[in-house]
């Protein structure tokens, strides 16, 4: 696995500033466009600057995401959840498929 030590609109904490998977990713709306650049290429994904719940660009606290669905939190806007979808690669038939079932599975344990 390589490393890379890379800093996110000048946080260290990366990980609190950022979400990626293998579609895309989000991160934190002060990064510079040579940032967001460096970023995309050493990770061979498209991103985006955005943010969550109303405007925090803490991501990682109000994003949980995988390939298939993203959890957020109950402030975040429909604009910032529509940057969200676009960027993680998130709509689409085999989405919806996928999540219709985890719907069904998780109503089948709960009922």
């Amino acid at each position: 696995m390589e490393v890379f030590r890379q800093s996110i609109a000048g946080n260290v904490l990366v990980g609190s500033y950022c979400r990626f998977t293998n579609k895309g990713g989000i991160v934190h709306p002060a990064s510079s466009l040579a940032d967001l650049e460096e970023l995309s290429s050493l990770l061979q994904i498209p991103l985006a600057a955005g943010t969550v719940n109303r405007g925090s660009d803490f991501i990682s606290s109000g994003l949980v995401a995988n390939d298939w669905s993203a959890f957020c939190g109950l402030d975040t806007t429909t604009t910032e959840i529509a940057v969200i979808e676009n960027m993680l690669e998130l709509k689409g038939k085999q989405c919806s498929e996928t999540i219709s079932g985890m719907r069904s599975a998780l109503v089948d344990m709960l009922v």
